[in-house]
């Protein structure tokens, strides 16, 4: 298989981390049959691909084999914000080739620098993915990688922009909706959900992403002051370990 690496894989700091442990072992826990589950938000910015890579991550630490697909066909984040850097002698192809029938699964899915965990790019940008994404062809892949791996990570396009997300989400097992915090409107939101409702796919849950942990630790809101001091002198370890 051809390989490929993360050159900028984001360090978590400790409280990040622990939401995303949490977050991995809520989706363990959502049975068997939920192994497609695409990401999405309301629009750009949110952290969308952030949340995709990292909860890949995380899944892959637990030991599950996990396969992250950027479907974002117009506007990829993941490629150029996490470095991506294909191996010499690895055809720089992805998902548009293989929907395009320039290219075969095998040649567009690659092995990555994160144990566990494989990666099929976006390849080029589309002005209008929806007939590709609309293929039984399309269907057929995701079938196909969920026979082979534990869960499939889909990484779609904001719903509040495009129309791609409700198409990708007819094929898959459910949606998790990323949120940035304070950043939405709640019509926003409400708009997001009655569009993925739409499409039959059941919405599992939202995920509250770029959250002020300092602020909610000095209101106490969901860490006491015990734990703001703990995850503080965790980072502190981690700076000491680096230097």
């Amino acid at each position: 298989m051809n390989r490929l690496e993360f050159r900028k894989l984001p360090q978590l700091s400790y409280p990040v981390n622990e939401a995303f442990n949490t977050l991995s072992t809520n989706v363990s826990f959502l049975g068997r049959d939920i192994k497609k589950i695409m990401l999405t938000s309301s629009h750009a910015s949110e952290g969308k691909s952030f949340t995709s890579l990292t909860l890949c991550r995380k899944l892959a630490e637990r030991g599950k084999r996990v396969v992250l697909v950027d479907t974002d066909l117009r506007r990829s984040m993941i490629t150029t914000v996490y470095g991506v850097q294909f191996a010499p002698g690895s055809k720089k192809q992805g998902l548009s080739h293989y929907l395009a029938g320039i290219a075969e699964k095998e040649e567009v899915l690659f092995h990555t620098n994160v144990p566990g965990m494989d990666f099929i790019p976006m390849g080029h940008e589309l002005l209008n993915p929806i007939p590709l994404l609309s293929s039984e062809r399309f269907q057929n892949l995701l079938d196909g990688l969920a026979e082979e791996y534990d869960y499939v990570i889909v990484d779609a396009a904001p719903v509040g922009v495009v129309i791609d997300a409700a198409e990708i989400a007819k094929v898959c097992d459910g949606i998790l909706l990323v949120v940035s915090y304070n950043q939405v409107h709640r019509q926003e939101l409400i708009d997001a959900k009655n569009q993925l409702e739409q499409t039959g796919c059941p919405i599992l849950g939202t995920i509250l992403n770029q959250v002020d942990y300092e602020g909610f630790a000095n209101k106490k809101y969901y860490y006491k002051s015990h734990y703001s001091s703990y995850y503080k002198a965790y980072e502190k370890e981690a700076e000491e370990k680096k230097s």
